[in-house]
């Protein structure tokens, strides 16, 4: 071989390699190469159409909005607005009902309607699959409210009487109240009741919200009581009156027993003045109230006494022991609390009902006078005498 043509092989050698920085030589790719590059290109492309069609699916949701019904919806649901729930909250409840198809479609509607802020605590009826700007329209409607359960408690019921009215008309039985009961810290009952809910549990109407336990309920029936002693200045009158606020809910408590209206003023001012003048020489301090001497007994307080009874001493009769029963004997309503604290100005001792169906009473200072009283009820009324 001659040197050029060696020379020219060693140039065709040298050619299967490509400079590298710093002048080194490398072998070249070849076909190998050339199908790296194809493939290299290939991803490229590939993920460019990826995210192509993500994007352009985003940009789609963007113009669309979030899933939502079309509506108008079927069936019946009802829904329950929380106290405390956000707008978001609200969101996910309707969802969960399958009220709505998505959260965020509500969020964005409440987010146009100005009285979304307004939504009130309560029940609605709704359907299943609704538009959610529909859903909205109706919960920012006080209109649609359909109000919650209720239990109305007259005055004048013993807490056992309470518990039985709770218990027939919740969904908690009477030992679930009974036990509520055993708590009274979390009453919210006043240090002078000293543990003891009776007369404390006032009565009213009342709204059973959902998810509302015994506890809660009765608290609630505290702080209505707590309301009322407030408005009659219960705490200050008891001060000015020379008593405790005990003893005045255990004269309101027999105020109600045994008045109803305005005469409850002049019932209160008469146990005052039996109070004050022990030695009157009249009454000698005895109340002789019938309806306290029941609840000693444990029968109904509106049952006629026998003879025999009516000496059977318990802390609660007023027949055997002057002064006030140890507890108030029932729950006092607010103008019987409101007469306690602020009796009628009078002398009277006696007070006698002498029509049952009118509730016309009358009042006197004078034995005599009481008897004509008394005949003036048996008179009317021969099954009392």
């Amino acid at each position: 071989m001659s040197e050029h043509e060696a020379r020219a092989g060693e140039r065709d050698e040298l050619d299967d390699y490509d400079y590298v920085p710093g002048g080194r030589r490398r072998k070249g790719r070849g076909l190998k190469g050339c199908v790296a590059v194809l493939v290299a290109l290939v991803v490229l492309v590939g993920g460019f159409y990826v995210a192509l069609t993500q994007g352009v699916s985003w940009v789609a949701d963007q113009f669309q909005g979030p899933e939502d019904y079309p509506g108008p919806g079927t069936g019946s649901v009802e829904f329950t607005v929380n106290e405390g729930d956000t707008t978001a909250q609200i969101g996910r409840n309707l969802k969960a009902e399958g009220v709505t198809a998505s959260v965020q479609a509500f969020i964005d509607a409440a987010a146009e309607e100005p009285d979304a802020a307004g939504i009130q605590v309560g029940a609605y009826e709704l359907q299943k699959e609704m538009r959610a700007a529909d859903a909205l329209e109706v919960l920012v409607d006080p209109d649609n409210l359909i109000g919650f359960p209720t239990v109305t408690i007259p005055e004048g019921l013993r807490v056992t009487e309470i518990v039985e009215t709770l218990g027939a008309n919740t969904e908690y039985p009477e030992a679930a109240w009974n036990r509520a009961l055993q708590q009274p810290d979390k009453l919210g009952l006043p240090d002078y009741a000293e543990g003891n809910a009776e007369g404390y549990l006032f009565p009213a109407t009342y709204e059973i919200k959902p998810g509302m336990k015994p506890v809660a309920i009765l608290k609630m029936m505290v702080n209505r009581w707590r309301e009322a002693a407030e408005a009659a200045n219960l705490e200050e009158r008891a001060a000015e009156l020379g008593r405790t606020p005990a003893e005045l809910m255990i004269i309101a408590s027999l105020v109600e027993a045994e008045g109803r209206g305005e005469d409850m003023y002049k019932i209160s001012r008469a146990i005052y003045n039996r109070l004050e003048n022990p030695d009157n020489g009249i009454t000698n301090g005895l109340l002789q109230i019938d309806a306290s001497v029941n609840y000693g007994l444990n029968q109904d307080l509106g049952v006629g006494l026998t003879s025999e009874q009516l000496q059977q001493d318990t802390p609660y009769n007023t027949y055997t022991r002057p002064g006030l029963p140890p507890t108030p004997i029932e729950a006092p309503g607010e103008l019987a609390i409101d007469a306690a604290a602020n009796p009628a100005e009078g002398p009277w001792l006696f007070w006698v009902t002498v029509d049952l169906e009118t509730g016309e009473t009358k009042f006197t200072d004078s034995y005599d006078e009481f008897l004509e009283f008394d005949a003036e009820l048996c008179e009317n009324a021969p099954e009392t005498c």
